[in-house]
């Protein structure tokens, strides 16, 4: 019976060997590719669909910042540099800042309206002040990305708008995201900013994890119809360094969900660990030669309510909407099956936003009279509005009283003709009245 009893055991292992084998190689039937990576060795902890073909979408902007931060770290450019918004930067489809032409921009606060609110107009301020042109500034991208081993991607634009030769993967995704990490530790602040602050507008981070996954560090997301809604982030927890890559997700709130979930199975203890085979490291997976899948009718079908549309990168608008879809009740109720029952996504509360402008670097104290300036300006808008509602009332008072004036004048001389007849008729009345007829 002992020896069975062993004989089903190894079968169910090699079964699930084959079955997490087939999950590194497997067409994205229902068009999802996921990896989860240790940061500091690479080492595979999860992967789904990972070297299969897709397009980026607005996760291009991770490589848009590392070719960015190479050039500072070259001495091309210094993020005090200003670069200006060109026609063609103005002309981008959202989410965009929306500068016209003419305006100049550092490139740290370029760098940051691009991080938070996937902006595709600062992407191409970048490119043409980087490298003089979105083309020049693609084939570096190109060049980057297959010097770090990325070899199945390949850029065209700097902020991820539909183009067929637009692609990448998610273990190359999670390359890149090694990269920024270990290259660039003392600007890792950019890709976990919450929100920025510019004039009085507030600009929530498209990536709905910041501020409710514990130990969030960033990165950035991503959508298109093409692509689905995708997202790079990291977190860490206890020194341990996690990378998660999704890909393909139906809405915003999968997404962060998926995310969630990956993260979380890599930082909780797993008892049956033993029994999932080695995945190696994420630069060892072999690439799939296969065409990205176009998600198109499945992310942006009739089945929609409201459809975005297809040649955007409309990432920031869609978060309002999909937060309010049947995954918010999982974003904010969803629990880890930790020993301290701690929450999967919470809320930490409202942070405080980074303040960006348009313009020459300001100092600390240049900003903080901004600020005052703008947290005075309702106060001064209030008081010229009730002096103007003042003004207007007494200029009605003033006309009221001059049409009383003027409604009694006319009053009093409609008044005069009417009576000069009756003072007639009154003399009249009391005229002799002819001698009666004797």
């Amino acid at each position: 019976m002992y020896p069975l009893q062993l004989l089903r055991g190894l079968t169910l292992g090699v079964a699930v060997l084959f079955l997490f084998a087939a999950n590194l190689t497997a067409t994205p039937a229902r068009a999802e590719a996921t990896i989860l990576v240790e940061a500091d060795s690479g080492k595979v902890l999860r992967a789904e669909n990972a070297t299969y073909p897709w397009y980026p979408a607005s996760v291009t902007k991770l490589m848009t910042l590392y070719v960015t931060l190479r050039a500072i770290k070259d001495n091309r450019i210094t993020l005090d540099s200003l670069f200006t918004v060109s026609r063609n930067a103005a002309a981008q489809s959202p989410s965009k800042m929306g500068f016209p032409p003419g305006t100049q921009v550092t490139v740290d606060n370029a760098i940051k309206m691009l991080m938070v609110h996937s902006a595709n107009d600062m992407a191409v301020v970048l490119a043409e002040g980087v490298d003089g042109s979105i083309e020049n500034f693609a084939d570096g991208m190109t060049n980057t990305a297959h010097r770090l081993g990325m070899s199945e991607s390949n850029f065209v634009n700097p902020n991820g708008l539909p183009a067929d030769g637009q692609i990448t993967s998610a273990r190359d995704l999670a390359i890149l995201a090694r990269a920024l990490i270990r290259e660039f530790p003392e600007y890792d602040s950019y890709w976990h900013i919450a929100a920025i602050k510019f004039g009085r507008r507030v600009m929530r981070n498209t990536n709905s994890l910041i501020g409710r996954y514990p130990g969030i560090d960033g990165m950035k997301t991503g959508f298109i119809c093409a692509s689905g809604f995708n997202v790079v982030a990291t977190a860490t927890r206890g020194g341990k360094r996690l990378i998660a890559v999704v890909l393909g997700a139906p809405s915003s709130g999968a997404r962060a969900v998926k995310a969630a979930e990956l993260l979380e199975s890599g930082f909780t203890q797993n008892p049956l660990a033993w029994l999932t085979p080695a995945l190696g490291s994420v630069d060892a997976l072999a690439p799939i030669d296969a065409a990205p899948p176009n998600l198109h009718d499945n992310v942006c079908g009739p089945h929609r309510k409201r459809r975005p549309a297809e040649d955007e990168d409309a990432d920031a608008d869609l978060n309002a909407m999909e937060n309010s879809g049947p995954f918010s009740a999982l974003l904010s109720s969803l629990r880890a099956p930790t020993p301290h029952g701690a929450a999967l996504l919470s809320d930490f509360g409202t942070a405080t936003p980074v303040v960006v402008y348009t313009g020459p670097t300001r100092s600390p104290a240049d900003l903080a009279k901004l600020e005052a300036r703008e947290a005075a300006a309702p106060h001064h808008k209030k008081k010229a509005g009730e002096k103007a509602a003042k003004h207007r009332e007494e200029k009605a008072a003033d006309e009221g009283g001059k049409e009383d004036r003027k409604a009694a004048d006319t009053k009093a001389a409609d008044a005069k003709p009417a009576a000069e007849p009756a003072k007639k008729h009154h003399k009249a009345d009391v005229s002799p009245k002819p001698a009666a007829t004797q």
